[in-house]
This record gives structure tokens, C-alpha cells and sequence, in this order.
């Protein structure tokens, strides 16, 4: 049977389809007969309404999509309707035969939706909010990720990618709701509960940070019907303490009763270039100051470039006697942009679907290939899908649904830190022609020693030389039996397996810089999770009432193993095995986990007259990772929902006026092993000995719970051509999971402990609005959505009066009790606080140096920020115009910072231009000027901001260079210096602005270093997410359903910050830690990529 549970596609009409003898004769009474059918594939639609305009005469289609009505006269007019589909309304006449093509619509789509255990239920009785994404959306322009396809299409629903394909993504829904996991929701597809989490970084020798990609990214796009969003415990309460961070449904595509063999293509190719990259200078060489180069010098300070500067470079030609000539220093600003290569993805998907009188079938095949920006990168996807159904007995249906996947890449590119990031390498000197280092090997010595100017890596070499590459390969499905006891009861069994192993080897070559003498690393691990389920539900509807209940149970088993094994020394070089490591330098650890969780659950429904709905549900779960005093906990929940246009004659023009109201609970689970310390073993030279973890592990651990209030309206206007959604949420989570510092004398660093409350409060809008409904062929739908989420630490431990996400040069996010979740803090400096004083919040700097004064105690440091943005806001266009459809889709995160540590490293070493540009150029002003220009705006001119601690000077003498030492390179930092008594107390300030006693030094010495404040910026952005143009092609011979389409992503993103970095990438997978609001070296440029695809059915 055909399942039209999409929720949001393309706006549309119903398009008569007449054939038949037409007659101009009365009648009496006459039958007509006809078939309907679906614009979207042109398969046959069963279950269809068929009604006599003006009376209750009237059929349903059958299952081949055939009707057959006999009416009276000639003056009829048949109504066809479906959900989620335009109804239409055709004039009988003295036809004999009416075929009708039905076309989706976009307001109407929504009456239907998946919930929690795969239950479809109407929209209008939920009394809880449910975020949809259709099928059709989601590859309309095709991601490598199944997962960006919600990035701004559903409120409350936050997307975080790390970098480039095949790069982590988090998804958290409304807000973080626990400190002790990534608060990756759980993802079920088409009942089967799939692994997903943040746990996919891994250091693969030192500073080789390499991200592998969540393992959700295996999905195949293609095959997605919908996706559905339980936001809140009252949707996600019957998946218990897996349902904490919310649930993510993915129902498939399956094979359509009554429609033949049938095949359908896709292919899509994707080019990538970069087009935004680092905000960076390229004024002066490598050198600390401006009368010398030093090509091993990180600092951009040395001589000036491209204005006929010469000096001896690492590549300079020799004269006669062998010595090197000087020759022109040159900037290079191209070098990214020579380094980098056009990104190619190209995929591909076919897939045969049909049917027979008792069965129905789909199989498809994916291959993606990527080719990535950077050299010697890539990424590709094989998948296989198969789902069939079998009727074995009109009440008894066999149902499977299976995926196999595999996922390999020969090299995925550090690019989460520095050291072995080609990324990073490639920005390091702004005098070398980059492209004269693509033979990274030194003659002779290949495999021994690379061909660098310096010390530092040949970013060649760190692309070509370094290899990281993986193969995963997973499979995932279940088998179903359905049935149908009574016509009131039904029942179904389920067993649904998930199981990946990946394989993670690394080849690092001698000569890195990290690890000279090369290094060899392998990982192979593996987990799987089997869930064994049934639900009985019994249906019933006694004149004004309908009702539904259902009860079942599950039994989940997960278990996980890893090996890991490796060394930093190879004996032969190129040899890349582990028996190539010498037995000290060998490096290994491997561990095994299992986990077991039975339940039981229930759900009740009730409806009076189509207009009040009251929903309950509950849960309990036993699970093996807590003792067997608190294994058992127990997650109620109850909505309602209140149709007021039914229940009031309200006007017209009002299509919906809905209330509806939940409470619910769910909870996070512990993972395996937290309550019992166990003694561990380990290596020292070639000993083997016995340790225990240095946290402190409880035995009465408990799981987190969340408790969850849930209120909202929703109307529509003018036959749903206005649509509005509002939800405001409360949620309250308590028994944190937590690891608490303790004092060094207890042995250990941390302890296990249930502890702390966090509210989480927000509220989300939808609007929708379709103002052209097949107006000559037009038609135009746009959808908003806004949302804004906090969430506060009510309560820690006694004991604790903060907690730390993270930590970072002396700042980091933590926050103390009564705050936002989200603060971001830099280390404090010393500054007049004295309201009163005429130097009131300037800098007290250092008497020896000059420079800014550090505060290290946790009280002094300075709240600049939070990652969090003020509010978020989607909004998704489509317009069409007969045949041809334009598609847009626009994401706007507005307010919130982030810290970034790309531009701690680049300004420390002067290759900004923005810190150029902030230079007061004090060597162009006589001492007075100078001193009256900074006391003019101290806010502008002394007092550190985000983004900017002042700084007097330049780098050359035109530039406002002060002199010192020969040269016209000096600096200051403008502030106070302070006076004291013989007590050491502050009794006075001297002024620091450029007269007597000012410490001049040169001005690369005069970076803020020690203060993330300098690095802090607004985290604002707009992005056009997706575009696309398609035509759809009309049918010709067998080819059905033919679409042809360019498409983009990304080509619009505006920054506040303005410093070539997407905010969206200041976030780290950081192997299950919640590192939100920093960016480190994620600085693969902003790409322009152009694609195009076609598609079309036999």
C-alpha cells in the first residue's frame, strides 16, 4: 500500500486528466470509472476519496488507484482529495471515464506525520511539536551528509559542521540539555535505532588530528522519503532514556502496491572552488623585524615585499664560487588558492522498485565520490538498500528492510589542529612561491627527508606524505511481522540490527616535525546493537469517540570492541607495518563493552469529535550499567490537543485554531562500566602493569532525568495559505552525570557523581505563507522559522560552583551557577577600577615591559561572550512557474561569539591584515598629537574589546613605525604604568601613550597573547544554504518524470566578523565532549560550488 506521509514538498494543483467517450446526452443514472495518480512518480494512488460534491455519495480508490461511482444526472461534480495532496473538483458532465493526477501541496502535507515507535499519526492531534523535512528537500540539492539537509528548515534544531565533506556534524535540539555527553539526539530509521555520536576524532600521531566523520553520514540521501524531528520528551517520551537529546525519525523509501516494475536515476556532480580565504596581509616576509628576513621565522615582520627588496633566499641561484645571489623579495597571495584543487562529488543512484498482488519491493544502489579541496584527499560511499513487504495472509505481513554500506577514503586530511594540517602549512610563509614545493622529497632521500624551506612542514608533504585512510563498513535493517488479529487489534514483532566495523590506518613518513623518525597506526574497532521489539494496539471508535491503545516492549543489546596499535619510529623507512616499530616505542590499547536495557512501554489516545485529543504514554527501563537499586526508572507523559475551529463556528476564513499543551519525562543513560572501579593494564618500557582510572567511580549512580512542559498554538488562515505554528518549552534536567575535580590528596583527579539541575527555556515560531496559488501557472510558498533557547545551571554540588565545558589560555566556556550555559571568558588583566579616576578601566600594564598585566585567579577572568546565538531563523522559498521550480534556502544565526584560535596563531605571528589595519600609526604624530589623539577616545585608542587590544606603531616608517633599535618597526601598548609605596600598593598611575618612560619595543613583540578577548568575535552570520533551479522535462517514451536542475550551496555567507572564517565551524568534535564557541585551524576557505543533476523513472 502506497504511504503518502510526506510533510513538506513543492506547491502544486491537481491536474484533470480526461479521457472517454464524452456525450451530449442526459442521463439518469450512470456510472463513471477512472484512475488516479501521483504527479510526484506517476505511480497509482490508492485509498483516495471520490465524493458527489453536495451529498455523502462516494468511494475510495482501491489499491491500483481505479474507482468506480455511479451518480445521477449530468449537473455532478466529483471532488478528489488525499492528504497532504490539492483537492480538485471536476465536472462530471455525460463523461463516462475521469482520470485524475493528484499533485502534492505544501499546506496540506502536514496532516500527517511519523511519531515516536513509527506511528503515523494526523498532525492536528498531537499536542506536541513535531519538525518535518520531506524526502524531496532533502535531495533536492544533494549533501554528502543526510544530516546538513536540516540545517534552517526546522526550528529549534541547530547545525554545526566541522569542515569539508566528510567532516563531523553535531546536530543539537533546543539546546544543550546535559554536561556529560555530546547531546547528540538518537536516530531511529524505520525502527531500527542506529549509532551516531561525536566520538569520531582521533590523534593518529602527535598533532594529527584527523576527523573520520559521524558514522549517521553512511545514510543515503536517496533513499529518504521524510524526516521527523521529536523535539521535546512529550514527542520522544516512549523511547526512554535513549530519548534524552531528542529523536530524529528517518522513514525510507519502500516499493508502492498496485505500480509495476519501475526505475528510477539520479546523477548529480558538484565542482568546488574556494573563493573567501583567511584575512591575511602579505605586506612583509618572514622575519621578526623589517631589515631582515628569516625564512624560520613565523612572523610576518621582515622586509617589506614587492617593492624591489632583495635577499638571499632558501632557493636563490649560486654564482661561479657557489654562493647565493640575492634575488627580488615577492608576496605570494595566490598560494592557497594554488595549493587547493577544484573539489569534485559525483553521485549516483538507481533504483528498481514494483510490486505483485501480495507483494511490494525497492532495491537501490548510491555511489558517491568525492574528490576533495585539498590534494590527495577524498571520500567515497557505496550503499545498498533493499526493502519488501509480503503478504503471507490477508492479515499477515512479512516486512525487511536492510542497508549495507561501505565508506573508505585512501586519505582524509588532518585538519583539527596544527602540526600535520597541510591547511595550516600552506599559510606559513608569504614570500615562497608554493607551488616550487610540490616535489616535497629532498633528491635522493625520498621517504627519509622532505624538501622544505625550514624546519616547518612542506604542506605538500603534509597532504602526499601523510596518510590517514579508513574503511567502515556497516549494515543495518530489521524484519517485521504484521498482524492483524481483529479488525480493532493488531500487533507486530520486530528484530532491527545495527553493526559497523571501521579500520583506521595512518602512514606518516620521517621527517614530520612532530615525529622525526616517522610513525605507523592502525585502529580497528567495531559496534553493533540488536533490539528485539513488539507493540500490540487496539483501535476503536464509539460514536463521538475514537481511541487507541498500545502496549510493548524491547529488549536492547549493544556491545563495542577496539585495538589500537602503533609507534612513532620506523625502522625502515616507507615500511608501514607494525612489526617495522621497535618494542619501546610500540604503543597499544584495546578494550571491549556490553550494555543491556529491557523495556516495557505504553500509549493511550483519545479523541472526542475530531476536536480534542488527549495522549498519554509510559515507559520503564532497566538497565544494565546502574545497580540494581536504581536500574529501574520509570518516564510518564501526557498532551493534549484542542481543535477550536471545530469546537466554535468560527469564521471562515479560519482554516485551523489549534491549543495544545504536554508534560513529559525522559532521561539520559549511564554508559557501561561507571559505578565499579577495575584494575587496568598497561606498558612501561617492556613491563606490563596494573592501573585503575583516576576518576572515582560511584556505585549509586542514577540516570539524568528531564523534565519537560510544553505549550503551543498553531491556526491557519485563509484555506491554510497562512499557516503558524508557536511553541514555548521548559524543560528541567536533574542528576547530571558528572566528574567533579577532587583534591590531589584522595588519590584521584575527578569523581562520578549525579549532581546539578540545568532549565532549558526557549520558544519557536513557524510561519508559512502561500500568497500565489496556480495563478497562470504560478505558484509561490515561503516558510519561516525562528527560535531562541537558553539554558541556565540551577544547582552543581555543593562543593561546586561552576562547571567547565572547556578550558583555553586562560579562559575557556564555564559557567557558575545562576548563568547561561554557553559564557565565554578570557583571562582577566589588570586594569583601573576606580570609577572615579580619570584613567577608569585602562590597562595597567607591566613596568618591565610594557605590556598587559595578567590575572590568573578564576574570579578576575572576563566574561566576553556566548557561544549561543541570540536567535536563529530559517526561512525556504520555493517558486514555480509551469514546468520550472526555483528552490532557496536561507539561514540566519544572529548574535552569540566565538573564540578563534586560528587568529591567536596568525596575529601572534603578524599576518593579519585587520591587525594592521588597527595599528595606531604613532610614528606619524609628534608626541603631543599622539598623546591628545589616544586620551581623545580611550574606548577606542587604550581600552582592550573583543577583537582588538590597541596597539601604537607600525612596521615601517610610512606605516607609523616608531624607531627603535636602527629601525622604524617599534610599538606600545597605550595604558598606565603604576606607582607604589614602599608597601607595594598602587598609590598613583604614570601615562604610557608615547611620551617619557614609554616602553618601546618592536611591534611584533606586541601581541595580547595571553588573552582570548584579542580573538573574540561576533558570531553572527546569514547563509544561503541551498539554491536550485530545475525544469521538469515532459514525459517522452518511456522516460517519466525527467527533472534536470543546477544547484548550489553556500554561494551567499555574510559574516560579522568579518576574518574569513565560518562562525558555524567554531566547533569541535572532541570525542563525546560538549566544545562549542572555539575554531582551531577549521579553515578550509568558503567554497562556491555549482552542480547539476537529472532525474527521471522508466
Amino acid at each position: 500500500m502506497r504511504c503518502f506521509l510526506v510533510m513538506v514538498a513543492p506547491a502544486g494543483m491537481v491536474v484533470p486528466a480526461i479521457a472517454g467517450n464524452v456525450g451530449n446526452h442526459a442521463r439518469a443514472v450512470a456510472r463513471i470509472t477512472g484512475k488516479v495518480t501521483s504527479a510526484v512518480d506517476g505511480s497509482s494512488m490508492p485509498g483516495v476519496n471520490v465524493l458527489v460534491k453536495g451529498t455523502q455519495t462516494g468511494t475510495t480508490t482501491d489499491a491500483n488507484g481505479n474507482y468506480t461511482l455511479d451518480v445521477s444526472g449530468t449537473d455532478v461534480t466529483l471532488v478528489f482529495s488525499y492528504i497532504g495532496f490539492n483537492s480538485i473538483e471536476v465536472k462530471a458532465g455525460s463523461k463516462a471515464e475521469i482520470d485524475v493526477t493528484m499533485q502534492e501541496d505544501v499546506a496540506t502535507l502536514n496532516e500527517a506525520v511519523v511519531t515516536a515507535l513509527g506511528i503515523s499519526r494526523e498532525k492536528k492531534s498531537l499536542g506536541y511539536s513535531v519538525g518535518t523535512v520531506n524526502g524531496k528537500d532533502i535531495v533536492n540539492v544533494p549533501q554528502e551528509n543526510v544530516v546538513n539537509a536540516l540545517a534552517g528548515r526546522v526550528a529549534g534544531v541547530a547545525i554545526n559542521q566541522t569542515s569539508g565533506a566528510g567532516s563531523s556534524v553535531s546536530i543539537v535540539i533546543r539546546g544543550a540539555k546535559s554536561l556529560s555527553n555530546d547531546n547528540q539526539p538518537l536516530f531511529v530509521i524505520d525502527g531500527v535505532p542506529v549509532s551516531n555520536a561525536l566520538n569520531n576524532l582521533r590523534q593518529m600521531g602527535d598533532r594529527n588530528n584527523v576527523d573520520y566523520g559521524n558514522v549517521i553520514s553512511d545514510i543515503n540521501p536517496d533513499d529518504v522519503e521524510s524526516m521527523s524531528v521529536l523535539k521535546g520528551p512529550s514527542a520522544a517520551a516512549l523511547y526512554g532514556s535513549r530519548a534524552g537529546n531528542g529523536v530524529i525519525l528517518i522513514t525510507t523509501k519502500s516499493g508502492k502496491k498496485g505500480k509495476g516494475l519501475g526505475v528510477s536515476f539520479s546523477t548529480s556532480n558538484v565542482f568546488e572552488k574556494p573563493y573567501e580565504y583567511l584575512d591575511l596581509h602579505y605586506k612583509y616576509a618572514n622575519g621578526d623585524r623589517n631589515n631582515a628576513l628569516s625564512e624560520a621565522s613565523s612572523y610576518w615582520g621582515g622586509p617589506q615585499l614587492d617593492v624591489g627588496n632583495t635577499a638571499v633566499q632558501w632557493n636563490s641561484p649560486v654564482d661561479a664560487n657557489g654562493n647565493k645571489i640575492a634575488t627580488e623579495l615577492r608576496s605570494y597571495k595566490d598560494n592557497m588558492k594554488n595549493f587547493l584543487q577544484t573539489g569534485i562529488t559525483s553521485t549516483n543512484n538507481v533504483a528498481i522498485s514494483g510490486s505483485t498482488d501480495r507483494a511490494t519491493y525497492r532495491v537501490s544502489y548510491n555511489l558517491m565520490n568525492n574528490k576533495g579541496l585539498i590534494p590527495n584527499s577524498d571520500l567515497k560511499r557505496n550503499s545498498l538498500a533493499a526493502s519488501a513487504t509480503y503478504e503471507a495472509h490477508k492479515k499477515l505481513k512479512l516486512s525487511t528492510n536492510l542497508n549495507f554500506i561501505r565508506s573508505n577514503s585512501n586519505n582524509r586530511p588532518s585538519t583539527a589542529n596544527r602540526g600535520a594540517n597541510p591547511l595550516q602549512a600552506a599559510y606559513l610563509w608569504s614570500h615562497i612561491d608554493i607551488r616550487e614545493l610540490r616535489d616535497y622529497w629532498k633528491p635522493g632521500a625520498e621517504d627519509v627527508a622532505q624538501r622544505s624551506p625550514t624546519a616547518e612542514d612542506n604542506p605538500y608533504f603534509l597532504a602526499y606524505g601523510i596518510n590517514n585512510g579508513f574503511t567502515r563498513d556497516r549494515a543495518f535493517g530489521n524484519v517485521k511481522l504484521d498482524w492483524e488479529i481483529l479488525p480493532e487489534l493488531t500487533a507486530f514483532a520486530r528484530v532491527s540490527h545495527d553493526i559497523f566495523t571501521e579500520n583506521r590506518e595512518t602512514k606518516i613518513p620521517k621527517s614530520y616535525s612532530r615525529v622525526r623518525n616517522g610513525g605507523y597506526y592502525n585502529q580497528n574497532f567495531s559496534r553493533q546493537e540488536t533490539n528485539t521489539d513488539f507493540l500490540i494496539t487496539y483501535k476503536k471508535k464509539v460514536q463521538d469517540v475514537d481511541f487507541s491503545v498500545s502496549g510493548g516492549g524491547n529488549i536492547l543489546r549493544q556491545s563495542g570492541r577496539d585495538f589500537y596499535n602503533g609507534g612513532s619510529v620506523l625502522t625502515e623507512p616507507g615500511v608501514y607495518r607494525v612489526s617495522n616499530i621497535p618494542s619501546g616505542s610500540l604503543v597499544y590499547t584495546n578494550y571491549t563493552d556490553k550494555k543491556e536495557v529491557y523495556s516495557i512501554y505504553g500509549t493511550g489516545s483519545v479523541g472526542y469529535k475530531n476536536m480534542l485529543y488527549l495522549d498519554v504514554t509510559a515507559r520503564n527501563d532497566w538497565s544494565s550499567t546502574f545497580s540494581r537499586e536504581n536500574r529501574s526508572y520509570f518516564y510518564p507523559s501526557a498532551s493534549l490537543s484542542w481543535l477550536a475551529n471545530y469546537t466554535f463556528s468560527l469564521p471562515e476564513e479560519i482554516s485551523l485554531l489549534k491549543l495544545r499543551a504536554g508534560w513529559a519525562q525522559v532521561g539520559n543513560d549511564a554508559s557501561p562500566y561507571q559505578r565499579v572501579q577495575t584494575l587496568g593494564t598497561g606498558s612501561y618500557g617492556n613491563l606490563v602493569v596494573g592501573n585503575i582510572p583516576a576518576n572515582l567511580l560511584s556505585p549509586n549512580l542514577k540516570p539524568e532525568i528531564a523534565t519537560s512542559q510544553e505549550y503551543g498554538i498553531d491556526f491557519g488562515l485563509f484555506d491554510n495559505r497562512l499557516r503558524f505554528e508557536g511553541t514555548y518549552y521548559y524543560t528541567e534536567n536533574k542528576n547530571q552525570l558528572l566528574d567533579i575535580t577532587t583534591a590531589a590528596s584522595s588519590g584521584y583527579t575527578s569523581q562520578k557523581t549525579n549532581a546539578g539541575l540545568l532549565a532549558s527555556r526557549g520558544f519557536e515560531i513557524m510561519l508559512g505563507v502561500s500568497p500565489i496559488r496556480e495563478r497562470n501557472g504560478w505558484n509561490l510558498d515561503a516558510t519561516f522559522n525562528f527560535t531562541r533557547n537558553r539554558t541556565k545551571i540551577k544547582a552543581l554540588t555543593p562543593q561546586t560552583d561552576f562547571y567547565t565545558l572547556w578550558d583555553d589560555n586562560g579562559g575557556g566556556a564555564f559557567t557558575w551557577v545562576g548563568e547561561d550555559i554557553g559564557n565565554l571568558y578570557s583571562r582577566g588583566y589588570k586594569k583601573v577600577d576606580d570609577p572615579n579616576s580619570p584613567y577608569y578601566k585602562w590597562p595597567i600594564l607591566d613596568p618591565s615591559d610594557g605590556q598587559w598585566t595578567e590575572s590568573n585567579d578564576r574570579k578576575d577572568r572576563e566574561k566576553v561572550g556566548n557561544f549561543n546565538p541570540n536567535f536563529m531563523m530559517g526561512m525556504q522559498l520555493n517558486l514555480s512557474y509551469k514546468r520550472f521550480n526555483l528552490a532557496a534556502s536561507f539561514d540566519w544565526r544572529a548574535g552569540g561569539q566565538f573564540q578563534s584560535a586560528t587568529y591567536r596563531y596568525m596575529e601572534s605571528d603578524w599576518r593579519s591584515q585587520r591587525q594592521l589595519d588597527n595599528l595606531i600609526p604613532g610614528g606619524n604624530y609628534s608626541t603631543d598629537e599622539l598623546v591628545a589623539l589616544l586620551k581623545s577616545d580611550p574606548e577606542k585608542y587604550i581600552i582592550p574589546k573583543n577583537g582588538n587590544f590597541p596597539r601604537v606603531g607600525g612596521h615601517t616608517k610610512e606605516t607609523g613605525g616608531m624607531p627603535f633599535d636602527g629601525a622604524n618597526d617599534g610599538g606600545f601598548v597605550p595604558g598606565v604604568l603604576p606607582i607604589y609605596d614602599a608597601d607595594k600598593n598602587i598609590i598613583g598611575y604614570t601615562e604610557h601613550l608615547g611620551g617619557p618612560g614609554t616602553v618601546i619595543a618592536p611591534i611584533t613583540d606586541g601581541y595580547p597573547w595571553s588573552f582570548a578577548k584579542q580573538y573574540t568575535f561576533d558570531a553572527s552570520f546569514i547563509k544561503l544554504r541551498e539554491i536550485s533551479l530545475g525544469y521538469s522535462i515532459p514525459n517522452i517514451g518511456p522516460f517519466r518524470n525527467a527533472t534536470v536542475s543546477v544547484f548550489s550551496r553556500n554561494i551567499m555567507l555574510w559574516t560579522a566578523a568579518k576574518i574569513g572564517i565560518d562562525p558555524e565551524r567554531a566547533f569541535q568534535a572532541d570525542n563525546g565532549k560538549f566544545r562549542q564557541g572555539i575554531e582551531l585551524q577549521n579553515v578550509l576557505p568558503w567554497t562556491m560550488p555549482v552542480g547539476f543533476k537529472v532525474s527521471f523513472n522508466l
